[in-house]
This record gives C-alpha cells, sequence and structure tokens, in this order.
C-alpha cells in the first residue's frame, strides 16, 4: 500500500524520461517535469507537469510533448539549422515551423507510435489557442498552418480538427504559390541540408524572399575564395623571403660586383616609380558616367523604426547616479527619503515579505525516493519488516528547477513625477529590489528623463544650423543607472535618494528609454527576463513636438513596444499611476492613487512568478487597479 507521501506519478515519470531518452538517442539528456512553457534549454528538456491524479490528459499531454521534443534532439542539427535560418522574422517563423514538421514526421516514419502522441501534442495547442474557432485565412498565422501542411503531407495522416481547420485556410495558397516546390518534399525530408534549401525556396515562393538575407551556400563560396586568397598571399611571402636570402647573398658578393648590382637596383626602381605615377595618373582619371563609391549609409537610430530621427546625439548621455552627486549629498537625500516615506515603509515592507514567501514556496526543496544510496528512507522500513528480502530504500533532498531571472524597474523620471510619486516610485523599487536579491533574483533600476527643458544643446545646434524641417528628437537625453544588475543593493542603496534632487527631473523620452532598457536585457545572461515600465504619462518633450509631428514620440513608443512584444525576448509590463500605459502595453496595470503603487509592483511581479497559470493569467488581465 503506497504511503501518503509517495506520489502514484513517480513510476510514470521516470519511465516516461529513460523512454524519451532512448528515442532521443541521448544518454545525457535530463528531463523536468514543470510547469514552465514546454521546451529545451541546452541538455535539459522541459515536459508538463504530471500531478499526483494522473488524469488521461496529463498523461497523453506529457507523452506527446515528450515524443515531439525527443524527435527534435534526434534528427535536428542546431548549427546547419542556424546557416540556413533567415533574417527577417516572418520568414524566420514559417521556416522554424517547418523544419520540427520534418523532425516530427521523420519520427512518424521512424516510430510510428510517435504520430499519434504527437496529434496529442497539436490537438492541446490547437485548442488553447482557439485555431478551432478561426473562420479567415487573416485570423490564421501563415506560419503554423504551413507546418501542419508540411507535416500531413510528409506522413499523410490527418490532422486533429482544431490544427487542420487553421491548415486547410491557408492550403490553397500555399499551394499555388509553392505546389512546384512542395514536389520534392519526400526527396529532402531526411537530408536537413536539402531541407533547409527546400524550407527557403518555400518562403520566396510565399512571398518573403525579401527576408531571406544573403544566400549561406555563396558566403561560404566567397569564405573558400578568401582562403584561396590567402594561400596566395602566403606564397608571395615567401617569395619575398626567398628575396630577402639572394639580397644577403649579394652582400657577400664582392665591391665591384654590388656596385653593378646597385646601379641595376636604381634603374629598376625608376622605372618602378614611373609605372606607378601612370598607375595613380590612370586611377584620378574617372571614365565618363561613373561615380566615386559613397559610404555605407549610417545605421538607424531605433531598430523599432528607421525612420525616428534624432537631429544631435552627441550630448546625450548614460550615466551612473554616484556621478550625478557627491557621496555627501547622496546620503543627505537617502536620508530625506527615508523620512518623508516613514508612513508607508511598513505597508511595502508587508507586501514585500508576502512576495517573499510565494518566490521561496517555490524554491522549496522535494525529495526523490526509491533510490540505491542516500539517506534511510525511514517511512518504507515496515516493509522491510514485512519481508527481510525487500531490500532498504533510501532517499535523497534535491532542489526545484527555479530559472535564473533577471528584472528591470524603468522609473519615468519626468518633471509630473515630482513630490510624492517619485518617492513612492523610489522606496519601492528599493524594497522590491531588496526582496528579489534574497529569492536570488538579479534586479536592475534605471531612471530616464533628459538634461534641460524644452531642448538643450540639440536645439541650440538646431537653431545655428537655420531651423531644418522635421528635425526629429530635439534634446538631450539622460539615462540614469541607478543600480545594475548585478551591483549588490547594500552598495547602491543611496543611489535611490538621487530622485529627490532638485531640477533632476524634466522631460521624458519614453520610446528611447525602452529600447535602452531593453538593450541592456538582451545581453544579459539569465534565462528570463522582465522589464518593468513605471510612468504617469505618455511621452512629452516640447522642444520635440513643436517641430515635429503631434504624435512623433508616442508613435516611436508603440514600435518600440511593439518591437519587444514581438521578439518575446524580454516580458515586458508597465504601470501608469493616474495615467493609462493600457493603450501602449499589452500587460498593463493603470492606478488611480499613487499610494496604490506598492501593491501593484506586488502583485504584478508575483503573478509573473506565479507557478499557476491560471493565477498568473488572472491577475496579468487586470486593467486597473481598484
Amino acid at each position: 500500500m503506497s504511503k501518503p507521501n509517495d506520489n502514484p506519478a513517480d513510476p510514470f515519470k521516470k519511465a516516461l524520461a529513460e523512454a524519451t531518452k532512448v528515442m532521443a538517442d541521448d544518454a545525457e539528456l535530463s528531463v523536468n517535469y514543470t510547469v514552465d512553457p514546454s521546451g529545451m534549454s541546452g541538455d535539459t528538456m522541459r515536459l508538463p507537469q504530471v500531478s499526483r491524479r494522473m488524469t488521461r490528459d496529463e498523461v497523453l499531454l506529457a507523452r506527446g510533448t515528450a515524443d515531439a521534443l525527443a524527435m527534435k534532439r534526434r534528427f535536428h542539427n542546431a548549427e546547419l539549422h542556424a546557416k540556413y535560418a533567415p533574417p527577417g522574422d516572418m520568414a524566420l517563423e514559417l521556416y522554424e515551423a517547418m523544419e520540427t514538421a520534418r523532425c516530427e514526421a521523420m519520427g512518424a516514419r521512424y516510430m510510428p507510435g510517435t504520430a499519434s502522441n504527437i496529434d496529442v501534442k497539436i490537438t492541446h495547442e490547437a485548442l488553447r489557442r482557439g485555431y478551432d474557432q478561426v473562420k479567415t485565412s487573416a485570423e490564421a498565422p501563415l506560419a503554423v498552418s504551413a507546418g501542419y501542411l508540411i507535416r500531413h503531407l510528409a506522413t499523410g495522416r490527418p490532422l486533429p480538427a482544431a490544427a487542420g481547420n487553421i491548415m486547410e485556410l491557408w492550403r490553397g495558397f500555399i499551394e499555388s504559390q509553392a505546389g512546384e516546390t512542395l514536389e520534392n518534399l519526400d526527396e529532402t525530408l531526411a537530408d536537413q541540408t536539402a531541407f533547409a534549401k527546400f524550407a527557403r525556396q518555400m518562403i520566396n515562393d510565399l512571398g518573403y524572399g525579401d527576408q531571406l538575407g544573403d544566400d549561406p551556400d555563396d558566403l561560404a563560396d566567397e569564405d573558400e575564395a578568401e582562403a584561396d586568397e590567402d594561400s596566395t598571399e602566403d606564397q608571395e611571402d615567401q617569395d619575398s623571403a626567398g628575396q630577402d636570402d639572394d639580397e644577403q647573398d649579394d652582400v657577400d658578393a664582392s665591391p665591384e660586383q654590388a656596385q653593378e648590382q646597385q646601379q641595376d637596383e636604381s634603374q629598376a626602381q625608376v622605372s618602378m616609380d614611373e609605372m606607378a605615377d601612370e598607375e595613380l595618373a590612370d586611377e584620378t582619371e574617372m571614365p565618363e558616367g561613373e561615380a566615386p563609391l559613397e559610404p555605407p549609409a549610417p545605421p538607424p537610430v531605433s531598430e523599432a523604426d528607421p525612420d525616428y530621427k534624432v537631429f544631435l546625439d552627441a550630448h546625450d548621455e548614460e550615466i551612473a547616479a554616484e556621478d550625478l552627486a557627491e557621496p555627501q549629498e547622496l546620503e543627505r537625500l537617502r536620508a530625506y527619503l527615508d523620512q518623508q516615506l516613514e508612513p508607508l515603509k511598513g505597508a511595502v515592507s508587508r507586501l514585500a515579505n508576502k512576495l517573499q514567501r510565494r518566490l521561496q514556496a517555490q524554491q522549496n526543496r522535494s525529495w526523490e525516493f526509491d533510490l540505491e544510496e542516500g539517506i534511510l528512507d525511514a517511512g518504507r522500513l515496515a516493509r522491510v519488516v514485512a519481508n527481510p528480502t525487500t531490500p532498504l530504500s533510501f532517499k535523497m533532498e534535491r532542489d526545484t528547477e527555479f530559472r535564473d531571472t533577471v528584472v528591470t524597474l524603468l522609473l519615468d523620471n519626468s518633471g509630473s513625477m515630482r513630490g510624492r510619486p517619485i518617492s513612492i516610485a523610489a522606496i519601492c523599487a528599493d524594497v522590491l529590489a531588496r526582496t528579489l536579491e534574497r529569492c536570488n533574483v538579479k534586479v536592475e533600476i534605471l531612471g530616464f528623463t533628459t538634461r534641460a527643458w524644452k531642448g538643450g544643446l540639440a536645439r541650440e545646434a538646431w537653431l545655428n544650423d537655420g531651423r531644418p524641417q522635421q528635425p526629429g528628437r530635439l534634446n538631450d537625453l539622460r539615462h540614469i543607472i541607478y543600480k545594475s544588475a548585478d551591483a549588490p543593493m547594500r552598495r547602491t542603496r543611496t543611489n535611490l535618494g538621487l530622485m529627490m534632487k532638485e531640477g533632476l527631473l524634466k522631460e521624458n523620452i519614453d520610446g528611447e528609454a525602452l529600447e535602452w532598457a531593453h538593450r541592456r536585457m538582451v545581453g544579459r545572461p539569465e534565462a528570463r527576463k522582465i522589464l518593468m515600465v513605471i510612468s504617469d504619462g505618455a511621452p512629452v518633450d516640447d522642444s520635440t513636438l513643436s517641430v515635429n509631428p503631434a504624435n512623433y514620440l508616442e508613435k516611436h513608443l508603440r514600435d518600440v513596444i511593439a518591437m519587444v512584444e514581438k521578439r518575446r525576448q524580454v516580458e515586458l509590463l508597465a504601470i501608469g499611476i493616474g495615467h493609462d500605459v493600457t493603450r501602449y502595453y499589452d500587460r498593463a496595470v493603470t492606478i488611480t492613487d499613487v499610494e496604490q503603487l506598492a501593491g501593484a509592483m506586488t502583485e504584478q511581479l508575483a503573478a509573473l512568478f506565479d507557478s499557476d497559470p491560471r493565477a498568473r493569467a488572472r491577475v496579468m488581465g487586470i486593467r486597473k487597479a481598484s
């Protein structure tokens, strides 16, 4: 009889993990069951959690996901895949979907039992995304539909109803545009290189050839040509070395021979100089109709919007908070901040402790049972007493998976935040940073404003330049690093007092600040990245808006948000103080009173870390705090 501490799902999970390793042909593969999205991270496979109840849906979904990921592990070469991957977003989505379909189809050929299991996974994903309710091709993702069609044609199996629905919405278009290419599917399926070329041709047929970038095979030919040139240069160097040896032999010759040789060399040098002058003259006289090569165009100011312009960025600054005030002043400002918010600190601390308990609950340790070594499992001694031939059972404590995470708090340092809003934002950032740090979550605190009111040196340069039309952003940025992610909070706590400094808070250009914070996060090594923006209004800079379209800065902010959310490298959320930020951000909450900020920040962060997806969705769905 099972004891209360036994998990009846453990034998199934262990058996599935071993079977997955065999199918993936990777004995070193680590298989974990987690509430995080399923997938692969290095040598670790994440599968859907299976509860103690072991419902039929849980078991089938775990098996289907395991089979799909095992086939990808077995038949997929990451380096080769990256070689042919296109740079464009839509092209890359098509390429990835078709490669996933290829791996699953290969699995169906060699291990037919995987096909029905993977159908369960496909059904689950299609229903979760509402594909069964889609009525028009405009609502159906083309990349997903193309992947489904590849799998259907390669295996000859009908797709689950929900997936088949969106495949059929695009099937006519895909076959009309790429019918000839699809005829080569069976020939390329087993060869990843051939299939990658097949996928690129499909992408071109579907109208996304402009996103394919350079042909990787052409680049490889160029590399070979460069290698041949290098070998030729090495040969020339060797010949030059031989010439030096000949010169050394000349030194050993008689004085008369040396003098004659020197005269010959002088005449040869004169001839070479004349030839060089003639070549230079030829180069100077350019053929008619040809113009000198223009220098390459400078890279765009913004990745999100290539048309976004900055008149002059020479005076922009990214600066550490400690460089904007003396240490004594920072200490004084921090003391003033603490004094101003003494009544509020208790409530903020209680919320932070609640957040800490929720995070640490996910980091609690668990036990592995029925091991051959470890700590003797006293709970299983009864069966040894009942049957002395039964071997002793041991257990071992292990840490549950908790993904390494970094959180960035991006604080609006505009003039409209002056007073209580900026004070509460500073103290909340302080308390939450210390709380997350105790839970081994790294935190970065950034602020953004401008160096001057109504334009600074950039505007002066614009005036001196004759006031050209549509100059773009016309103020000098000031991006402040209050705390870097790797710096401990105890060393940087005084920096937050800088927000109390008179004259610091000016205007806000949100789009460039968000893009700056996103760039910093993307370069971080952590597996999970969360960016929280705290603002009290739309981007405003009078000098810029007075000479550009009225929505110039707001449009750029929307473009940056769209880029961040589309790339999905960073989880983005926002809190608006008395300002509806939900019209900009997909995941946002608006508070009507600054006193609600601590609770809103805590709940939003706690929801992101919540292991229950329903609770996470419930909180993230909030659009306005009561």
